[in-house]
């Protein structure tokens, strides 16, 4: 499995980066969030977004390709975690 984890460094971020990514209101309980996902391209999606808008949050993103392997993801090195997702799994 491939997933996303995002971590909130103030309260309610995750919440509100997520209720715009996902374009409806989110409730957490917590200021964490990990979602699991079968293709591991979808995760470019929410990677271009968080990078657009970390001027606006206060987040951390980490992302598994590798069980055990965790990537944290910033503005110096998510163009290059997008293009190898494509270039890794190219379906």
């Amino acid at each position: 499995m491939f997933f996303v984890i995002i971590f909130g460094n103030k309260k309610l971020e995750v919440e509100k980066f997520l209720s715009r990514f996902y374009n409806t209101s989110i409730n957490l309980d917590s200021s964490f969030w990990k979602k699991e996902y079968s293709n591991p391209v979808e995760i470019t999606e929410i990677i271009g977004t968080y990078v657009d808008n970390s001027d606006n949050f206060s987040l951390t993103m980490l992302i598994c390709l590798d069980n055990g392997v965790y990537i944290h993801i910033n503005d110096s090195n998510a163009d290059d975690i997008i293009k190898y997702i494509y270039e890794r799994f190219p379906y």
